[in-house]
């Protein structure tokens, strides 16, 4: 395996093989670590809100918004944070459209376009923008349709190669699998702890990065929801790694060298078939996978619970 060219702490290391990103809503813990980019997601922009430091920023878009709906006053106070973020991070912010539009293609798309324009009525370039949508059937043929728009999409939620494959088709600019989600499954299933190269959501990713590559596919894979640092050191080559500011400090406080596992050049020589896939094959293969189904459907269970109590708190400030 290739060795990091510069010593240093793993974290330096790992961002000479992949785009580090910084997964949290809480922006001014992330300057230090110096991501790429930057993810949130409803459940992070809730736990933001909700900290005294962050008060007077939803406050402002409330006394700014006085009048407009409850759903006016959430997309921009997911602006108000996106923008924060940007002026810390170089590159990108991925923002969430509601999960409660999963199984909505419509009401995706129009949520989409309306969180990029009140962006780009703020300054910020639309390139500069990552729109999340849950990897459902619905979801991804929606965000197909919004990259013919020129709107980047972060396909979430995503826990199988069919989920993968079909976003790839759809030239889905960036998915994110959730290797945690999946090492939690397996975990509470079979009663094992799974460790380093053993991992199955460290598989997962591994199975989506080779398969891209292999047939030649431009979507980024960001590998997501880590429980530990030896998950993030297995998937080190990855394209991006989005990493909660716990496991960034724990990573910029080891030392040790840390290996390229992930590379796209021994990906043509992977014995593996290309999948066809249409809505039925992707919907059987789905629903065939017990962990992708149910890993999928409790996350946008539980985007949708946090996304209520957003309302709730912003019903109470109002």
């Amino acid at each position: 395996m290739e060795s990091a060219a510069e010593t240093g702490n793993q974290l330096d290391q790992l961002k000479q093989f992949t785009t580090v990103v910084a997964d949290t809503g809480d922006f001014e813990s992330m300057r230090e670590y110096e991501p790429q980019d930057a993810t949130t997601n409803p459940s992070l922009i809730l736990k933001a809100s909700q900290q005294e430091q962050y008060a007077p920023l939803v406050d402002q878009v409330i006394q700014d918004k006085s009048g407009g709906s409850v759903e006016e006053v959430i997309d921009n106070v997911l602006i108000a944070f996106g923008k924060k973020i940007l002026e810390i991070v170089p590159g990108r912010v991925s923002t969430e459209v509601d999960a409660r539009l999963s199984f909505d293609h419509d009401g995706t798309i129009e949520k989409a376009r309306e969180l990029i324009a009140l962006y780009e009525n703020e300054g910020i370039d639309r390139e500069r923008i990552l729109i999340k949508v849950a990897s459902t059937w619905e979801g991804i043929q929606a965000a197909a349709k919004l990259q013919k728009e020129g709107i980047n999409c972060n396909l979430t939620l995503m826990f199988s190669l069919a989920q993968a494959v079909a976003c790839a088709e759809g030239g889905i600019k960036l998915i994110s699998p959730f290797v945690g989600r999946i090492y939690d499954w397996y975990k509470k299933d079979t009663g094992k702890e799974y460790v380093g190269a053993e991992d199955p959501g460290v598989q997962s990713v591994q199975e989506i990065y080779t398969y891209y590559r292999k047939f030649g596919y431009d979507t980024e894979v960001m590998g997501a929801s880590f429980r530990n640092t030896g998950q993030i050191i297995e998937l080190a080559g990855c394209d991006l790694l989005t990493i909660g500011t716990n496991l960034l400090e724990d990573l910029q406080n080891a030392s040790g060298t840390l290996e390229r596992k992930l590379d796209a050049s021994k990906a043509a020589d992977a014995d593996i078939e290309r999948l066809d896939l249409d809505e039925k094959t992707f919907r059987f293969l789905l629903n065939d996978d017990a962990m992708a189904t149910e890993k999928t459907a409790e996350g946008i269970r539980k985007f949708a619970i946090d996304m209520v109590k957003m309302e709730d708190l912003v019903k109470a400030r109002m």
